[in-house]
C-alpha cells in the first residue's frame, strides 16, 4: 500500500495546497492498496491463479486551517495532521481488505513520506512570505 501526495495532479487524484493568500492551504492524502478480488478497481495484474490484482485507493484531504505555517509549532501540527490522515487511510483500507499489501504501517510511512514533500514546500512559502514582509 502506498500512499501518495502530488501537486495538482488529475490521474493520482491528489489535489496539492492552494497558493498562501488564495485559500487555506490544504493537502490531500491518497492511500493505494494492493488486492487480490473481483471488486471494482483499477486492475494492475493477476496473481498466478489468474485472479485480478486490483489497487485501491482512499483520499483524505488535511486542511491547514488555524494553523501558521511560517511558525515551527504550526508547520508541526500540519505535518501530525498529514501523518494521521495517511495512518487513517490506510488503516481504513486494511479494514475493509485485510489482505491488501503492503501493511498499514508501511502504508502510513510511505504516504507520509510523500506527502511531507508538499507539506514542506508550503511551509518553505509561508516562510518566505513572512520574511518579505517583515
Amino acid at each position: 500500500m502506498s500512499v501518495k501526495l502530488v501537486a495538482a495532479s488529475a490521474a493520482a487524484a491528489l489535489i496539492a495546497g492552494v497558493a498562501l493568500g488564495q485559500g487555506i492551504p490544504e493537502v490531500k492524502v491518497q492511500a493505494t492498496r494492493v488486492i487480490s478480488s473481483a471488486i471494482t478497481a483499477k486492475t494492475v495484474g493477476k496473481t498466478a491463479s489468474g485472479v485480478p490484482i486490483k489497487d485501491v485507493t482512499l483520499s483524505y484531504g488535511v486542511s491547514s486551517e488555524g494553523l501558521d505555517l511560517s511558525t515551527k509549532t504550526g508547520a508541526a501540527a500540519f505535518e501530525q495532521r498529514v501523518k494521521d490522515a495517511a495512518e487513517q487511510a490506510c488503516k481504513d483500507i486494511g479494514r475493509q481488505y485485510p489482505d491488501a499489501t503492503p501493511s498499514d504501517a508501511e502504508c502510513a510511512r510511505a504516504a507520509t513520506d510523500q506527502a511531507m514533500v508538499r507539506v514542506h514546500e508550503l511551509v518553505a512559502s509561508a516562510e518566505k512570505i513572512r520574511t518579505a514582509t517583515k
